[in-house]
């Protein structure tokens, strides 16, 4: 049976992208921000619990795999922001929902809290699986030796700051997606969201205030910084009416801003991923791009051309994963 943690590039925990109101977010166990560091290494005779891991950069489907797999495996999620429809029916239970004005969690708070998850979790006899597209905090969760004053993936940190040996016995996929076809579905991502009502939540989310200052959690998000320099010039109004020349071209603007930053998260992600291969990492990449591109092109689909998006994703992702993960767990 497994149990689910997730991890990612922004807000704390959640999505790299502003995607709904912390309103919405209920937090079933709410830990205190102060924690206890876990720096230093297990004992040579401890045995290492397994744990799986999956990575990948932005848009890859790396949620989707981990509520497949969770089903496959009987499992519950352990999570900070995933949006219910996403959720697949799973049993979820948040890590923990820290607020903006807080601060950003650290790799190393990240490492504590979450060793506390994974050491419940293993308690109650499930397979803990972290879902993290930020690799700072799957490095500083999963290393043997962690410094939480050095950073592995600055560019003056040499390969050597990777510490390839890892605390938990770790079965670790990459969700992998070739760029063009990603960058193209990331841009139809951001559309999307623009259409389903995020101009919206980014007009009542702004305060001109508070905008001012330093740019922690949430506020760091892609779209909430987009859109704060065009809402400093025009009124929180709602995407209706007529529009002058200069208005629709700041929003055009603040839109294309976003489709860069994202794609430009993506090579980031990437690179560290890379770099953990290169430091010792033992990574099984699953390509999902044919998948991604099928839900491109769902208009060929629809006509019987082809596999769908869903039957690619059932035979390249989640069968291999599948039979991997029941590998993993067959061994001593």
């Amino acid at each position: 049976m497994a149990a689910l943690i997730t991890l990612s590039s922004f807000i704390t925990l959640s999505s790299s992208f502003f995607r709904f109101p912390l309103s919405t977010v209920t937090t079933i166990s709410q830990r205190p921000r102060s924690v206890t560091m876990c720096m230093g290494k297990s004992g040579p005779n401890t045995p290492k619990d397994k744990v799986v891991l999956i990575t990948g950069t932005t848009g890859t489907g790396k949620s989707r795999l981990s509520v497949d797999l969770a089903n496959h495996f009987s499992g519950e999620i352990a999570t900070n922001l995933i949006p219910l429809n996403e959720q697949g029916g799973v049993p979820h239970h948040l890590l923990g929902d820290f607020r903006p004005e807080d601060g950003e969690l650290s790799p190393g708070e990240f490492r504590s809290l979450a060793t506390l998850s994974i050491a419940e979790v293993v308690s109650r006899g499930k397979l803990p699986i972290i879902v993290g597209g930020s690799n700072s905090f799957n490095h500083a969760l999963l290393a043997e030796r962690f410094d939480p004053t050095i950073d592995p993936f600055a560019p003056s940190s040499s390969l050597s700051t990777i510490c390839a040996d890892l605390r938990y016995k770790c079965c670790i996929f990459w969700v992998d997606v070739s760029e063009p076809v990603l960058f193209q579905h990331l841009r139809n991502r951001v559309d999307k969201m623009i259409e389903s009502g995020l101009f919206e939540q980014l007009a009542a989310f702004y305060d001109p205030i508070v905008d001012l200052g330093p740019r922690l959690g949430v506020r760091k998000t892609i779209g909430v910084e987009e859109f704060d320099r065009y809402f400093r010039v025009y009124l929180r109004e709602r995407n209706t009416g007529v529009w002058d020349l200069g208005r629709k071209a700041a929003y055009e603007e603040a839109v294309k801003g976003m489709k860069e930053r994202t794609c430009l998260l993506v090579k980031k992600q990437k690179e560290k991923i890379i770099k953990l291969i290169r430091g010792g990492w033992e990574i099984k990449r699953l390509d999902a791009t044919a998948a991604i591109m099928a839900e491109l092109n769902k208009s060929s689909a629809a006509l019987g051309e082809g596999r769908s998006s869903s039957e690619i994703w059932q035979k390249d992702i989640v069968e291999e994963s599948v039979e991997t993960v029941n590998s993993f767990l067959l061994q001593e």
